[in-house]
């Protein structure tokens, strides 16, 4: 009888993948929500959606609703959304505004915007509360980039080593990306996908390109390069070079909008891609940045926000930047069909043990040892 393909032992230039299991079980999902997701920096909103005092954003991290505020101060905080009290959610809404205090609807035990509790039905009948102790759970929070980054972890890890040290590692140093300035871009065009597939399929499509030529015809005619399957994530440092008839990184080349002043020449005409673990991808080109922030819900579905950003200016005097976002739009779109394609077959025999790398996606397996090291720990 002869052997089953995944029994057989693998030639030098293939590696294998996590075995199906790792994207279709549900245990495996709720390991990762407790050890990666409830223990990393996960990027959660842009600050500018935070516009002023009481703005706020609920987030789901994990197995957690987390409510991100701008404070009277303008700093940014960050709390589990749930009333110290008997637990009730105290935002239901995914967004809005609060003119001074966040109010329980259950029992009204009332916070202001630093997390105090300021009032509750009796209270000065318990004077022995502490207003700061009973106050609503404290979470992590940086900025960078723009956006607020937080973490449920009672200790987190180091910032500078996990989040900013991934753009150093991909491009080498850490004011590479500093010269797009990316935190004082505007928002230009937002697009949520519901990906019906494991997180880690999206990461996994993004950091290859041995699929460019098979599925993106207008990315491949932008960055030719692509086509002959490495993506720019397999070498440090390195970026994309547009093609010699190209003008802008736009879905039929055209000339995109106002170069980002800060980019130098030797990253002009040029894409650069980052993958922050575990939920952000960063795409880098002269005139425009866009951002992917990924929200698993289940095993088998992933929600994720594109940010397309643009200098203020841009933004601000109406251009056009259809031909800018209908480039990577369409990528997300063929990408999102393709890991949507693989999903079902996760739990079937003959992925049991994993599909393979090529050597083109060698630089993969570097990441399945970092979710086998996460599971573990």
């Amino acid at each position: 009888m002869t052997a089953a393909p995944h029994d057989i032992s693998l030639p030098a230039s293939l590696l294998r993948t996590l075995p199906g299991t790792a994207y279709a079980d549900p245990d495996v999902f709720a390991l990762e929500q407790e050890r990666i997701f409830e223990r990393m920096w996960i990027c959660a909103v842009r600050g500018a959606d935070l516009p002023g005092p009481g703005s706020f954003r609920t987030v789901q991290i994990g197995r957690e609703s987390v409510l991100v505020v701008r404070t009277r101060e303008g700093g940014i905080r960050a709390f589990l959304n749930a009333c110290r009290h008997r637990g009730a959610q105290l935002c239901a809404e995914d967004s809005g505004e609060v003119k001074r205090t966040f109010r329980c609807p259950y029992h009204a035990w009332t916070y202001a915007l630093d997390g105090s509790l300021v009032a509750a039905p009796n209270l000065a009948k318990m004077p022995d509360i502490d207003r700061v102790e009973y106050g609503l759970l404290k979470v992590h929070v940086r900025e960078w980039l723009g956006y607020v980054w937080i973490c449920l972890a009672d200790e987190p890890p180091p910032f500078e080593r996990d989040v900013i040290g991934a753009a150093v590692e991909r491009l080498g140093n850490a004011e590479a990306i500093e010269h797009y300035d990316t935190g004082q871009l505007t928002v230009g065009r937002r697009i949520t996908y519901d990906v019906k597939a494991n997180w880690k399929l999206v990461i996994e499509n993004f950091m290859e390109c041995y699929h460019c030529s098979t599925i993106h015809p207008e990315l491949v005619s932008v960055l030719p390069e692509f086509a002959k399957g490495y993506a720019a994530q397999y070498y440090v440092g390195h970026g994309a070079e547009f093609g010699g008839a190209v003008e802008g990184f736009t879905v039929d080349g055209r000339p995109g909008v106002s170069r980002i002043p800060g980019v130098t020449e030797d990253q002009d005409r040029r894409y650069y891609a980052i993958t922050v673990k575990p939920q952000v991808f960063i795409n880098l080109v002269p005139d425009h940045v866009i951002v992917h922030r990924m929200f698993p819900v289940t095993a088998d579905r992933t929600l994720v926000e594109c940010d397309w950003l643009f200098l203020p200016e841009v933004v601000a005097s109406g251009t056009d930047l259809d031909a800018s976002v209908e480039l990577f739009h369409r990528v997300n779109v063929q990408d999102f069909a393709a890991c949507e394609r693989c999903q079902p077959t996760m739990t079937s025999r003959s992925y049991a043990k994993g599909g393979v790398l090529v050597p083109s996606e060698h630089h993969i397996a570097a990441f399945h040892q970092w979710h086998r090291a996460m599971l573990e720990s």
